[in-house]
């Protein structure tokens, strides 16, 4: 009798803390972020009614079919009720993933907008760089043979080629506020994730692959880059901020970084 009632307590705690959003995501900084949020929360009502039900339907049937000292009876059970509630079940979850197909697909599949502007990430163990191809808009060579971390050239970019002595490398992202981004990314040696809370984004940086992530943040702050791939015995310490600037302070960001 006492295990119905604790099924119940913990069904309602466990919404509670759902309901409050006692812990949460931080606020979202893009449009992607804003309809992210709002098919996860049409999934989680869901879910939770679900849920809800399911469990005090649960101390019900614990209540109702306690062993009294009465003989118990076999039930075959219903095959057209089994029926039904698989099928419904199905239904309301391939309709929910084709929701949030549309979302995921605009990232993933959709092609970054023509004036988004492309910035090269590198990850490896255990740090981030970005590149930046200004002022020209044009990447310059790069070669694996001319990598050299300790000299500050992660990338290992080709300073004889006129194209890429210009280009600017930075341990930290930094974006416009309101300007499409489009992220060329590589890994230099294992799995890496780029990912950012607050954008609602992650993508897997596979060694020997190029993969493009596009993007818009639209509140300026500064905001944590950790990677969220396993990566080594450092992967803890792999972490970086994207910083969202004013369009004035980022111009003028890459103004400084070039006198230098």
């Amino acid at each position: 009798m006492l295990l119905a009632p604790v099924v119940w307590v913990l069904t309602v705690v466990i919404v509670y803390f759902f309901a409050a959003k006692t812990w949460w995501f931080p606020p979202p900084i893009s449009q992607h972020g804003l309809a992210y949020d709002a098919q996860f929360m049409r999934t989680l009502i869901v879910v939770g009614i679900i849920f809800f039900l399911a469990q005090f339907a649960l101390g019900y049937v614990i209540v109702r079919f306690r062993n009294d000292g009465r003989r118990a009876d076999y039930s075959h059970g219903n095959n057209r009720l089994e029926t039904l509630w698989t099928s419904a079940t199905a239904l309301l979850f391939i309709g929910l993933v084709i929701m949030g197909t549309k979302i995921w697909a605009a990232v993933h599949f959709d092609e970054a907008p023509p004036d988004a502007i492309p910035i090269e990430v590198m990850a490896k163990q255990f740090a981030w760089s970005f590149r930046y191809p200004v002022p020209d808009g044009k990447f310059g060579r790069t070669d694996l043979h001319l990598v050299n971390d300790a000299a500050g050239n992660p990338m290992g970019i080709d300073d004889k080629d006129p194209a890429g002595a210009d280009d600017l490398v930075s341990a930290s992202l930094k974006v416009p506020v309101g300007k499409p981004i489009n992220l060329i990314m590589h890994s230099r040696d294992v799995i890496h994730n780029f990912f950012v809370p607050e954008l609602r984004m992650k993508q897997d940086i596979v060694p020997g692959m190029e993969i493009p992530l596009h993007f818009q943040a639209d509140q300026i702050g500064i905001y944590e880059v950790p990677c969220s791939e396993l990566c080594g015995l450092g992967h803890f310490q792999m972490r970086t901020t994207m910083q969202v600037m004013s369009v004035a302070d980022f111009e003028q960001w890459k103004q400084q970084q070039a006198q230098k």
